[in-house]
């Protein structure tokens, strides 16, 4: 992989899951509790080829 390649990847990552989100806002009722809009969120993202953890720790420093 280049320079120019790993650019690329880094420009079109975020385009990519802002997609995802807005799929999920046309697609469901705007009534369901956050927890579905999570999930669905996190099936269109590994639908469309992304490595997704869900609600992850992180540690406080």
């Amino acid at each position: 992989m280049t320079i120019i390649d790993s650019d690329k990847i880094l420009n079109d990552l975020p385009y990519g899951i802002i997609g995802c989100a807005f799929k999920v806002h046309k697609t469901l009722d705007p009534e369901l509790l956050e927890s579905s809009y999570e999930a669905y969120l996190q099936y269109e993202l590994i639908h469309a080829g992304y490595i997704v953890e869900r609600q992850k720790e992180l540690p406080l420093v």
